[in-house]
């Protein structure tokens, strides 16, 4: 299959493009760099031409609630579109576990927006809610960090490597559509203030954590409400062996 992958040279996009390639299919990875700009719909029929399927893995680094749901109902808009006008069959969206659980968070309204927008649009969808990524605290910390010193929340999550929900996706895309595909997530719980330490020690960086909710995060996120759902589907990498394969010396 022909599989148009948007967002196609991000981290999660280049892995699943490597993913199609490597199970026979044909991917084309599309970018803002290689002259497709989803907010105006820009380069979007040439980029979908010939494809049968599309796996939508762009983001924002929005922090606004209104500027975030925007992003992504417009891009979603605009990808249903030109799906229909080049006779795709299958889109694909990569979303987040729990954002139904944090209505307080600016991201996850864009994402809502972004599921709701899909599933109630003219392509058949699937809905694919993976748990937070292996580099996340990490980014965290890139995101917080003051000289030698990062506040992180004591978030509870089940994260799961890159390349897995890579794989995953490239999985579904040439399959049959799935509505809301149950949730996928790692194999076992982490506390991200403890993945952040032994991540930053594997990357050799010395940074003082801090643990705190007075950050960008709030306590509504405290607990389980990060946690798969009971049939999650499990993927096989561990937290221990994607650090001991070199995962945090690829964090940019």
């Amino acid at each position: 299959m022909r599989v148009a992958v948007i967002g196609g040279t991000g981290r999660i996009g280049r892995r699943t493009v490597t993913a199609l390639r490597r199970t026979g299919h044909d991917p084309v990875a599309v970018s803002r760099s290689g002259g497709v700009d989803v907010l105006t719909g820009a380069g979007l029929d040439e980029a979908l031409a010939g494809a049968q399927a599309v796996i939508d893995v762009t983001n924002t680094a929005a922090t606004d609630r209104d500027a975030a749901v925007d992003f992504f109902a417009t891009v979603t808009t605009n990808l249903l579109a030109a799906e229909q006008r080049a006779g795709i069959t299958h889109h694909v969206v990569l979303s987040i576990v729990g954002i139904d659980r944090v209505p307080s968070n600016a991201h996850y309204a864009g994402k809502r927006a972004q599921e709701a927008a899909a599933l109630d649009g003219p392509v058949p969808t699937s809905v694919v809610r993976a748990t937070q990524f292996h580099d996340f605290p990490v980014m965290i910390v890139g995101w917080t960090r003051q000289g030698d010193l990062a506040s992180v929340p004591p978030l509870l999550m089940q994260p799961i490597a890159p390349l897995d929900v890579a794989e995953i996706l490239a999985e579904i895309s040439t399959g049959v559509p799935q509505g809301r595909y149950r949730d996928v997530a790692g194999p076992e719980p982490q506390d991200l203030v403890d993945m952040a330490r032994r991540t930053l020690a594997a990357r050799g960086e010395d940074v003082r954590l801090v643990p705190t909710w007075r950050g960008i995060f709030s306590t509504d996120m405290s607990g389980e409400v990060l946690l798969p759902s009971p049939d999650a589907r499990i993927a096989p990498t561990t937290f221990e062996q994607w650090l001991a394969a070199g995962g945090a010396a690829e964090i940019p």
